[in-house]
């Protein structure tokens, strides 16, 4: 018989929930999400939980809790009016007031554990001033009232900021996830498993290449039927320049027949500058916009008499024609800054070993061999890819609704940037409320229909 409820508040596309029934083995009971489009995804996912599309303000949780005992409620209110991210745009009050519906709804069910998740800037959480911007001398006056109110409702209280990477996700989220609980028992935090470095017994951080699809590469970014943009083109060239010439140890895949880094889709902090990273570390932190490129960089070894063309082809010399070599030439040329380049309807330059001109002067060095840049490939991040990189089980139904409508790649970025990393949920449950747990978690049953016949998985 099930230990009393469990709830999740603002349950998304279900990260959390999701994470609880990693932990404890079992479906959540209730969860409430004012989006249809979140609701349908988490029914998808956990069609025994009763699914409430209301307001999380105007629900009625007695309601449906029928005076029934609550063992645990989860609740991560929408953060983009806390978040850093904002910048200095105005904030929304209807949205930094969500954490007062944790409140509303704890007074009248009390449950014994409520685990709540946040972006780290909630601590700081205060009054706006006329224009919808945070007023400085008031930082964190909400919060502490926010705090004492849950207090004064009998629950003890603690919370830190925690990296999703240290505990074994191949995301480096930080958030701040807060315990209350008022049935007597301690709050244990979760101990790190993995460090950056992977010293003092710690295992090293995941690499977000082990969950790369490299059955995709993309396509080239040079004759494209349109034309990528310039920033795009300067982000590439930044990035090849900072992850791949400049870097002792450049990510190899394929046969090490390319390198590989991923470029992000925001602006960079100063001129010349990438941001992206190396597929050695976790990804950095995904949000509900599709921001994140893998760029493949393909090699072949250099030689004094000429270069490769192409991977599976033979080595040819080059002549004076105006063809792929100069269209790279041209791009790393341009957004490198390292000569005068040419235009690409005339004949290449005399390409020497000593001078450096166009894709010549990026010679690589690796493991005591030389190389070149044949061709550059580029494509965006998979939802799929995103949805592992964030800590859910392979798994989890992302692309379509239990009624088997698809959903668009947009909606299904948006949902696995809008969740709490279940990993990170399985954790704080697992140490706080192990006595919940009834059995394993039940993977969803995957159709394969690459075939003539089915497989079931």
């Amino acid at each position: 018989m099930k230990e009393g409820l469990i709830i999740d508040c603002f349950a998304g596309g279900g990260g959390a929930s999701v994470g609880i029934e990693m932990a404890l083995g079992r479906q959540v009971d209730i969860a409430i999400n004012h989006d249809p489009d979140a609701i349908l995804m988490h029914k998808t996912n956990h069609p025994d939980t009763l699914h409430l599309t209301e307001d999380i303000f105007k629900v009625d949780l007695q309601k449906y809790v029928k005076g029934r005992h609550v063992s645990l409620m989860w609740a991560s209110p929408d953060c983009t009016s806390h978040s850093k991210a904002k910048g200095g745009q105005p904030r929304k009050h209807g949205l930094r007031i969500l954490p007062w519906a944790v409140y509303k709804h704890a007074k009248m069910i009390l449950p014994d554990v409520i685990i709540m998740e946040n972006v780290e800037e909630i601590q700081q959480w205060g009054p706006l001033d006329s224009e919808g911007h945070p007023i400085p001398e008031r930082k964190g006056e909400d919060y502490k009232k926010f705090i004492k109110a849950m207090e004064s409702l009998g629950y003890i209280f603690d919370s830190r900021e925690l990296v999703a990477a240290d505990y074994g996700a191949p995301t480096t989220r930080k958030r701040w996830y807060a315990v209350f609980r008022r049935d007597g028992k301690e709050i244990i935090w979760p101990e790190p498993t993995h460090s950056k470095s992977g010293a003092d017994g710690f295992c090293r951080w995941k690499q977000c290449g082990d969950y790369i699809d490299w059955s995709d590469l993309g396509k080239s970014i040079f004759d494209r039927k349109k034309p990528l943009a310039d920033a795009t083109y300067a982000r590439i060239a930044n990035g090849i320049d900072k992850y791949i010439v400049k870097n002792l140890y450049p990510y190899r895949v394929r046969n090490k027949e390319a390198l590989s880094f991923i470029i992000q889709y925001h602006g960079e902090t100063r001129a010349g500058d990438s941001r992206g990273q190396l597929l050695t570390e976790p990804i950095k932190t995904i949000d509900t916009s599709n921001r994140y490129g893998l760029v493949m960089a393909f090699i072949t070894k250099y030689y004094k008499t000429g270069i490769g063309q192409g991977l599976g082809s033979p080595l040819h010399t080059i002549t004076t024609s105006p063809g792929h070599f100069g269209l790279i030439s041209a791009f790393l040329i341009k957004y490198y800054g390292a000569g005068g380049g040419q235009t690409l309807d005339s004949p290449l330059g005399t390409i020497t070993t000593k001078d450096r001109f166009g894709l010549v002067n990026i010679l690589l060095e690796i493991e005591g061999e030389t190389y070149i840049i044949s061709d550059i490939f580029l494509r965006m991040l998979k939802p799929e890819e995103l949805k592992v990189m964030q800590g859910f089980p392979e798994d989890y139904i992302i692309d379509r609704d239990y009624n088997g409508n698809k959903y668009p790649v947009s909606k299904q970025v948006a949902r696995i940037g809008n969740s709490v990393v279940p990993i990170m949920a399985k954790k704080m449950v697992e140490v706080n409320c192990s006595y919940l747990k009834t059995g394993e978690r039940m993977p969803n049953m995957r159709i394969d229909d690459s075939e003539k016949q089915l497989r079931f998985a």
